[in-house]
């Protein structure tokens, strides 16, 4: 059970790194637009770094709201064949949507190091 959860956080952290990775570069004029009006590259990185965040913890929060339903409702059809008893794992679900705070912050080091690399002008002339 704990490989396929190893798997889906693999795969999500890929999917986490690979949107950050399309929206610095699909939002390269607004980035450098950004720059041009006073935005720091700290503050530039620090913004991508949040968003990463964000869409690690939206997606764990997702995933865990449909994986518990799912869950209760699979222990629900399966009651009258001796499946009484739910337990939820509290601790186990805590930790891994604090756990995906952290992989959301460490997929956005490389994009938020490229986005605040761009030079200003050149950013601003892309098309």
């Amino acid at each position: 059970m704990y490989g396929l959860l190893g798997l889906a956080i693999i795969v999500a952290v890929l999917g986490v790194i690979n949107t950050l990775a399309l929206s610095v570069v699909e939002r390269t004029r607004e980035i450098g637009l950004l720059r041009a009006i006073g935005l720091s590259r700290r503050q530039l990185r620090r913004m991508i770094r949040l968003e990463s965040v964000v869409i690690a913890v939206f997606g764990a929060l997702l995933g865990t709201g449909l994986g518990l339903a799912w869950g209760i409702t699979a222990q629900q059809v399966l009651k009258s064949g001796g499946l009484q008893v739910l337990t939820v794992p509290v601790t186990t679900i805590v930790v891994v949507l604090l756990l995906s705070a952290v992989v959301g912050l460490l997929a956005a080091l490389l994009p938020a190091f490229r986005a605040g690399r761009m030079n200003v002008l050149d950013a601003i002339a892309t098309d």
